[in-house]
């Protein structure tokens, strides 16, 4: 496999791609009164809380959750949500401006790292739960994905879960993103127990049929082939690599 750029020029790359994206993103796309984005965070949160309350993690009062990649914080106070406490919340992130961001809009108590999620400081299996969403694809390095990979599997619990949550296709506008395959998702956690769905109807489509049509949106989200996202646990220490699409059934309510 040829070698990409070294992990500091493709931190610095990815740096500049937030940098500058947040000058093209048009105004309101992410907000709840807009009704694609709106779709998309309601289905996906249905999602997210089945896959969890199936995993046994119904209950996050106790349990220790990471988030690599974390942002100004909009997942970690999902899960405070959902039940997870303040104090057992940590997040990772690279740019100082969104983890001054996400220490503005989280509880004190929320606990928010900037560095590289490529050398984590936490020792092994600190947590019960280690969580990305979408920061595989904005990593374009092999070698820094496969450390980023690894970090997770290491501090994560020999009991816990691996919550994954990313596009798989390429986005044609920028090329600052690459979806992330199984294929790929296989090779950066070999060993591990992998389950995956496809999620989140295509956003393009979505923009088009939600402000008319809600149900419309609900149906083509059933539709494995027309969703851009894979939502999976990965499981550490596993004797057999299961490696298979989760049914919808086991999904579809909470």
């Amino acid at each position: 496999m040829p070698q990409g750029p070294s992990p500091g020029i493709e931190e610095a790359r990815i740096k500049i791609a937030y940098a500058n994206r947040k000058h093209t993103i048009p105004k309101g796309r992410y907000s709840f009164f807009n009704e694609a984005n709106l779709f998309i965070v309601q289905e996906r949160e249905r999602q997210f809380l089945a896959l969890l309350k199936q995993y046994g993690f119904a209950s996050l009062h106790a349990k220790s959750i990471l988030e690599i990649g974390c942002g100004a914080g909009f997942w970690l106070r999902e899960f405070i949500k959902w039940g997870a406490r303040p104090e057992n919340l940590t997040g990772v992130e690279l740019l100082d401006h969104r983890v001054a961001e996400a220490v503005r809009l989280c509880p004190e108590a929320v606990r928010v790292e900037c560095r590289n999620a490529a050398k984590l400081s936490f020792p092994d299996a600190e947590f019960d739960l280690v969580f990305q969403s979408m920061a595989f694809s904005s990593i374009l390095d092999q070698g820094l994905k496969q450390q980023v990979a690894s970090e997770m599997i290491r501090v994560v619990k020999p009991d816990g879960l691996i919550l994954w949550y990313d596009f798989h296709v390429n986005n044609p506008r920028n090329p600052d993103v690459c979806g992330v395959k199984k294929r790929e998702i296989q090779r950066l956690f070999s060993g591990c127990s992998i389950r995956l769905r496809r999620l989140t109807l295509a956003p393009p489509l979505v923009r088009m049929i939600a402000p008319s049509s809600w149900m419309l949106s609900s149906l083509l989200a059933r539709i494995p082939f027309l969703c851009t996202h894979y939502l999976g646990v990965i499981r550490k220490g596993a004797s057999i690599l299961v490696f298979a699409e989760l049914p919808w059934l086991l999904l579809s309510s909470v």
